[in-house]
């Protein structure tokens, strides 16, 4: 195996964990309403990964769908993810726990309203506005558990994985 295909495969390898754990962890908290650790995790990934974020993200929506079916949210899953990568790589150099929350907590904020994009294609606006702010209570939800999340598991989460790619030779 040259080592051009050792890497590739390592790098799919460590995606597909990637994705693992994104997977794992939503379900494990798949009891509290919008709460989950996907965008912290991606957050994370964006900053320590970058390039085997966008597989892991692709990954991830993948095994929702298989999970839970390829309704219309899953169509919002093919972009929503993708936008928090965009914006961590925006602000990348910036490695602050609470300015990270706030970033985390504001996508949350706005999940529902990312997701309602969809529904442009199906219904007319004043539908799709009665549909996001019908969940508004739910991103309340979804900013308040990133923002938590994110602020007092930012730093130590970063310095493992920080830590493991490291020892990866990444």
């Amino acid at each position: 195996m040259t080592s051009r295909t050792l890497a590739a495969t390592r790098s799919l390898v460590l995606s597909a964990l990637m994705a693992a754990m994104m997977l794992l962890g939503k379900q494990f908290m798949s009891g509290l309403p919008n709460i989950e650790p996907v965008s912290l995790f991606i957050l994370l990934f964006t900053l320590e990964l970058p390039r085997q974020t966008p597989l892991a993200i692709g990954c991830f929506v993948l095994l929702q769908g298989i999970l839970y079916g390829f309704g219309i949210w899953w169509a919002m899953y093919l972009y929503v993810w993708y936008i928090l990568m965009l914006v961590v790589l925006l602000f990348r150099k910036i490695d602050h726990p609470l300015f990270w929350a706030v970033i985390c907590g504001l996508y949350g904020l706005a999940f529902g309203g990312l997701c309602s994009l969809v529904y442009f294609f199906i219904w007319d606006g004043s539908a799709v506005l009665t549909w996001w702010l019908a969940g508004l209570q739910f991103d309340l939800y979804h900013m308040a558990g990133n923002f938590i999340l994110t602020l007092f598991l930012y730093l130590p989460l970063r310095r493992c994985l920080h830590i493991a790619v490291k020892q990866m030779g990444l």
